[in-house]
């Protein structure tokens, strides 16, 4: 009962509280981001969601578009602004993604929405992660985040989506607050944010 409906009852309602009691920091971070991103304070990306629609996911965009030589977008790393990065560190970045909550397309607590590329690389049992909504944060970001490999990434997806319950979620909540307090697993060693899936790793 929790899986097929309170869980969305309890989604839209904490997303709708969220956005109302955190809309100063909203404006604020919007506004600086505008500045800083010439005019583009968000990012919009399609990913795959429940049983793999496709929509787009709201985040601020911490990255500017600057281009190397030969025309290709820099390294995430060099494009990487300051404001970007604390909006990064503190999370701040993910708030957009109450309004994905809002319209259905994630929840609170789930996977993480990953990009349409990847669809075809995943193994059959990897794929089990698309049979809940993707959330803003999941098993996966409150056991190493970005630090740990995408095999135990997975591991930890598909394991939240067989075991689902409201005091699990309650745990994610607890401590995805401790992670964004101390800061722990932003990114891998020597990236911005996480090396690309290749269907191996």
């Amino acid at each position: 009962m929790y899986k097929s409906f309170f869980k969305r009852v309890l989604d839209f309602t904490v997303a709708l509280i969220a956005i109302v009691v955190l809309l100063p920091i909203f404006i604020i971070v919007t506004v600086c981001l505008y500045v800083a991103n010439q005019g583009k304070p968000f990012f919009f990306q399609e990913r795959p969601g429940l049983k793999e629609k496709v929509f787009n996911i709201i985040k601020f965009k911490t990255m500017n578009d600057k281009k190397g030589p030969n025309g290709e977008l820099l390294p995430d790393k060099d494009r990487l602004t300051k404001i970007g990065a604390f909006v990064r560190k503190t999370s701040l970045d993910e708030l957009p993604q109450l309004i994905n909550v809002l319209k259905g397309d994630m929840s609170l607590i789930g996977p993480r929405p990953l990009r349409t590329y990847y669809l075809p690389l995943y193994s059959e049992e990897q794929k089990r992660r698309h049979d809940v909504r993707p959330g803003i944060t999941g098993w996966a970001q409150v056991n190493g985040r970005n630090a740990i490999s995408w095999t135990r990434k997975f591991e930890l997806d598909i394991y939240y989506a067989d075991h689902i319950s409201f005091l699990l979620d309650v745990k994610i909540i607890l401590l995805t607050i401790k992670k964004v307090i101390i800061r722990e697993g932003i990114s891998q060693e020597g990236q911005a944010t996480v090396e690309r899936f290749n269907g191996k790793n």
